[in-house]
C-alpha cells in the first residue's frame, strides 16, 4: 500500500477509536451534574449517591479519551505535515483555544469534583461538575470549528500556497459549525442516556438498589427523549445544508447517478460504481426534494453531473467518493437513530405510567441498546469524512496533496500497527473498568470507588 492509503487507514482507525469516548463524555458530564443539582435542590442522598456512581463512570471514560486524543494532535504533525502547513495559520487559533480553555476548563474542576467531596458545599461541589460538563461540550465546539473549515472553509485567502485566515469572525459563524455542532453534542447526550438506561434496567432487571436505578432511568428516559428528537430535526437541517455546500457527498449517499428534480429517494440501491450507474434501485419519488427543500420540488444534483461540473472548475481528476460507504454508512447512522427514538418513546412509556421494569422481555434486553449510539456515532463520522473524499479541505486541497512526503510505507505500516494494538489494549481496558465498574452495586458511603477501580 502506498503513504497515502496507509495514513488514510491510520487516521481513519485512530479518529475512530477516540470517537468511542468522545460522546459519552460530552452527555454524562451533563447527566452528572443534573442529578447532583437535584440533590442539592431536594437534600434527598440517593441523587447524591447517583453523581458519584455514574460520575465515577463519567471519569473513567474521560480518562481514556484524553489518552486517545493526544494521539490525534501528534499525527497531524507525524502523517499529515502538507496539510499541516496549509492550515496551521486556520488550525491554530481554535485548537489552542480548545486546549487552553475548554480543557483547562474541565480537567481543573474535574479535580475539584474527585477530591471535593466533604470539603466544598454542596452547591459549590454541583457547580464544579456543571464546570466539567461546559468545558467537555466548549471543547468539542472548538475541535468542530476547526473541522467545519475542512468542510466548508471560510474566513481565509490562499498566499504562498497556505490557508490565511482573514476573518477569525467568519469561522466562528462558519454555518456548517451550526448544524454540526448540535448533532454531535445531542448525539452525544443521546448515548449517555442509553448508557444510563441500559445500565440501570440491568440493575433493575436484578433488583438491585431499585430506588437508585429506578430515578436513574426516569431521568435517563426524559433526557434521552428530548435529545434523540433533537438529534432528528437538527440531522435534517445538517442533511439539508449538505445539498447546498457538499452536493457530490449528498449524491453518493443516495447513490443519485443523474441530477433529478423532482428528486426521487432511495429506498435500496445496488450501485455499479465503476459506470455510475444502477444494477437494481428501488426509489420513492419526491421524497428527496421533500426532504432537501421541505417541498416536493427542488433540484438535486447526480453524481454524473457533478464530476463533470468539478473537472471544468478544478481540472481533470476523479471527484467521487465511495458510494458504497456513503450510502450504507448513512442507513446505519439514519437507522439506528429511528431505532433509538422507538425504545426511547417505549423507555418514556414505562416512566410516564409508573410501570415496574423489572420482569419485562423490554428491561431484560435494553442493556443491549447501549451499543446502538455508537454504531450510529461512529458510522457518522465516518460518513463526514470518506464522504468529503478526496478532499481534505473541500474544494481547496486534496487528499493526495496532504500527506507528508519523507514518509515510507515501512514506517507509517509500522506505526499503524502499533497503534491499533495500543488502542486495542485501552478500548479492552476501557470496556473492562466500564463495565466491571457498572456492574457493582454502589453502596451508602461508598466514596473510594473511583480509587479502587483504577487500583484494579
Amino acid at each position: 500500500m502506498s503513504v497515502l492509503t496507509l495514513s488514510q487507514w491510520q487516521f481513519a482507525i485512530t479518529s475512530v477509536y477516540h470517537f468511542f469516548f468522545v460522546p459519552l463524555t460530552l452527555g454524562l458530564s451533563v447527566l452528572t451534574a443534573i442529578m447532583e443539582t437535584i440533590y442539592v435542590r431536594s437534600g434527598q442522598e440517593v441523587y447524591k449517591r447517583m453523581a458519584k456512581f455514574w460520575g465515577t463512570l463519567f471519569v473513567i471514560n474521560f480518562a481514556m479519551g484524553v489518552v486517545t486524543g493526544i494521539v490525534q494532535e501528534f499525527q497531524f504533525g507525524m502523517n499529515w505535515s502538507e496539510y499541516s502547513r496549509f492550515v496551521g495559520d486556520i488550525f491554530g487559533a481554535p485548537l489552542a483555544i480548545e486546549a487552553l480553555l475548554a480543557f483547562f476548563l474541565e480537567s481543573t474542576f474535574l479535580g475539584l469534583w474527585l477530591f471535593g467531596w466533604n470539603k466544598l458545599s454542596k452547591g459549590l461541589h454541583a457547580f464544579t461538575m456543571w464546570m466539567v460538563a461546559l468545558g467537555s461540550n466548549i471543547s468539542a465546539l472548538w475541535i468542530l470549528i476547526a473541522n467545519s473549515f475542512m468542510q466548508h472553509p471560510v474566513g481565509y485567502t490562499l498566499e504562498g500556497g497556505r490557508a490565511v485566515m482573514t476573518n477569525f469572525g467568519a469561522l466562528l459563524t462558519n454555518p456548517y459549525v451550526w448544524t454540526q455542532f448540535p448533532h454531535t453534542v445531542l448525539s452525544g447526550f443521546t448515548t449517555a442516556a442509553f448508557f444510563v438506561a441500559g445500565i440501570s434496567a440491568y440493575h433493575l432487571f436484578r433488583k438491585n438498589e431499585e430506588d437508585l436505578f429506578r430515578r436513574s432511568f426516569n431521568l435517563a428516559a426524559v433526557f434521552g427523549m428530548i435529545s434523540i428528537f433533537l438529534v432528528i430535526l437538527v440531522g435534517h437541517s445538517q442533511a439539508q445544508r449538505m445539498v447546498q455546500v457538499q452536493p457530490m457527498k449528498m449524491a453518493a449517499v443516495e447513490a443519485l447517478w443523474e441530477t433529478e428534480n423532482p428528486a426521487s429517494f432511495s429506498l435500496f440501491t445496488i450501485g455499479d460504481e465503476k459506470n455510475l450507474k444502477d444494477r437494481f434501485a428501488l426509489r420513492i419519488p419526491y421524497l428527496l426534494s421533500i426532504l432537501a427543500y421541505n417541498q416536493p420540488t427542488g433540484e438535486v444534483k447526480g453524481i454524473r453531473n457533478l464530476q463533470a461540473e468539478y473537472e471544468q472548475l478544478y481540472g481533470p481528476g476523479y471527484y467521487v467518493p465511495s458510494v458504497f460507504t456513503a450510502y450504507w454508512t448513512f442507513r446505519i447512522m439514519v437507522g439506528s437513530g429511528f431505532l433509538m427514538f422507538a425504545l426511547m418513546a417505549v423507555a418514556l412509556w414505562f416512566v410516564l405510567k409508573n410501570k415496574p421494569l423489572a420482569g419485562t422481555r423490554f428491561g431484560k434486553w435494553l442493556p443491549f441498546a447501549i451499543a446502538l449510539p455508537y454504531l450510529a456515532n461512529s458510522t457518522g463520522w465516518i460518513l463526514t469524512e470518506m464522504g468529503r473524499q478526496p478532499w481534505v479541505v473541500y474544494g481547496v486541497m486534496k487528499t493526495e496533496q496532504a500527506f507528508s512526503p519523507n514518509l515510507t510505507p515501512g514506517m507509517v505500516l509500522t506505526t499503524l500497527i502499533l497503534f491499533t494494538i495500543v488502542y486495542g489494549v485501552l478500548m479492552a481496558a476501557d470496556i473492562y473498568l466500564l463495565a466491571k465498574y457498572a456492574r457493582k452495586v454502589p453502596a451508602e458511603g461508598e466514596e473510594q470507588a473511583l480509587q479502587e477501580a483504577y487500583a484494579e
